[in-house]
């Protein structure tokens, strides 16, 4: 009988020793899922951090090129005007 109970023992340490690594390896892979977990939340945000960077940048650009469509549609106005002067001197000569 106690031969059978040393052997249950041994058994059943061999057992737990089983379920302690199996433990172990669930724990390491549930690290390994939060930190990719986490990895995926920091692109997403680095990702949208560069998306509003480059709608502020569109944003910039657009307002740049109002105003120098303004300032070509001046400048054409001037140079017309300027032009038209011109052409008034020379005729009134």
């Amino acid at each position: 009988f106690f031969a059978e109970v040393v052997e249950f023992q041994k058994i059943v340490g061999s057992l737990i020793e089983l379920v302690d690594q199996l433990a172990k390896a669930a724990e390491s892979e549930k690290m390994k899922a939060i930190g990719a977990r986490n990895l995926l939340k920091s692109i997403a945000k680095q990702r949208e951090a560069q998306e509003q960077q480059l709608r502020a940048l569109i944003a910039e650009k657009k307002m740049q090129l109002e105003r120098y469509r303004i300032e070509y549609e001046t400048l054409c106005k001037i140079e017309a005007d300027q032009n038209e002067f011109i052409d008034q001197f020379i005729f009134q000569k």
